[in-house]
């Protein structure tokens, strides 16, 4: 043992760190909790009592000489550090050029997204993020039993279970639907959270943007156009758009949209499953219900909404394969979207 003391001394005494973080290893690997002077404690209690007197002395001493060597070299470092930041060598030279940030690429496809849709006529229209139930659930034509309403999808307010975090930016529409007339033609874009776990598809908080057009005359053959104009802006000309029945408590009829899969052409790959395909938005004509509801005549008026997550359009439109990297602010990540455009 004698010798591992020994040893170990010596590299304390001829250790000489180039950078901060090569002597913050150094202390770690000789005095933190997994050490080798630890290691040298544990043995220390299986050393015969006639020895312990001595190697004790040099244990201690061991410690003090690598605590001291290590402050000292702490101290001479930032010494420097502080010297050559004080220094200029040449006053005349041109500065070094900071370092720019970028667009965050869910705030890239929401301006895009919206950029677009202003292009017919659409406005941007906001609301708060912490609702009532009216706005979120019952002016849309939720029933009280539906499982939307349930803690398992809401995150409700304890002291007041009327008031929760909103779970679609539908909550927007209804806002304005109520303090304006028709015609209307808002896109609502917004953050939105739903008590899910976080995994590489899904997440607790994430970005929605929803359209609303409420006019006299308007028909679903509006919608499946509009949207069609809409994915071929977003994703290239060569797009082309399905429309499949489906169902939500605001609209009837309602449908799915998928948009042809811009990876393989429609061929079929893994990204779509094979299928060619791949699901974008939900969408449908207003139920009459919620047009009444927000006070509109529904026998004057008619119109259609779609909404879509802005997390997953920014997946098929960057090749982005976990949903979590959007809210890690990996700086890695973020600088792929440096060249981005606004």
């Amino acid at each position: 043992m004698t010798g591992k003391i020994e040893d170990l001394l010596r590299r304390v005494e001829e250790f000489h760190p180039r950078t901060a973080a090569e002597l913050e290893e150094f202390r770690i690997r000789i005095l933190g909790k997994k050490g080798e002077l630890t290691a040298l404690m544990e043995e220390f209690k299986t050393v015969a009592p006639e020895l312990k007197r001595e190697l004790g002395q040099k244990l201690n001493n061991l410690k003090q000489t690598a605590t001291q060597r290590i402050n000292l070299l702490r101290s001479k470092m930032q010494e420097e550090a502080a010297a050559n930041a004080a220094k200029i060598d040449d006053p005349t030279r041109p500065g070094s050029a900071g370092s720019l940030g970028s667009r965050h690429p869910i705030s890239l496809v929401k301006n895009q997204i919206v950029e677009i849709f202003s292009r017919l006529g659409y406005t941007v229209a906001d609301g708060p993020e912490i609702e009532d139930d009216w706005h979120v659930f019952s002016a849309l034509n939720f029933p009280p039993e539906h499982p939307a309403r349930d803690m398992q999808d809401t995150f409700f307010i304890e002291k007041n279970p009327d008031i929760l975090l909103r779970t679609h930016t539908s909550s927007i529409q209804v806002r304005t639907m109520e303090r304006q007339k028709p015609p209307i033609r808002v896109i609502c874009p917004g953050r939105v959270f739903r008590n899910e776990a976080i995994s590489y598809r899904a997440h607790c908080i994430f970005h929605q943007i929803e359209g609303l057009y409420i006019d006299e005359g308007v028909s679903f053959g509006d919608l499946k156009q509009s949207l069609l104009y809409f994915a071929k802006e977003l994703f290239g000309e060569q797009t082309a758009i399905r429309m499949r029945p489906s169902y939500f408590p605001f609209t009837e009829p309602s449908a799915e949209v998928d948009v042809s899969c811009n990876l393989c052409g429609g061929k079929g790959c893994p990204v779509c499953k094979g299928t060619g395909w791949l699901e974008i938005l939900g969408c449908g004509m207003v139920d009459p219900n919620v047009l009444e509801s927000c006070g509109i005549d529904p026998l004057k008026y008619s119109g259609f909404a779609f909404g879509m997550g802005i997390e997953r359009i920014a997946m098929l439109k960057y090749g982005v394969g976990d949903l979590r990297l959007y809210f890690e602010n990996d700086v890695r990540f973020l600088h792929q979207f440096d060249s981005a455009l606004d």
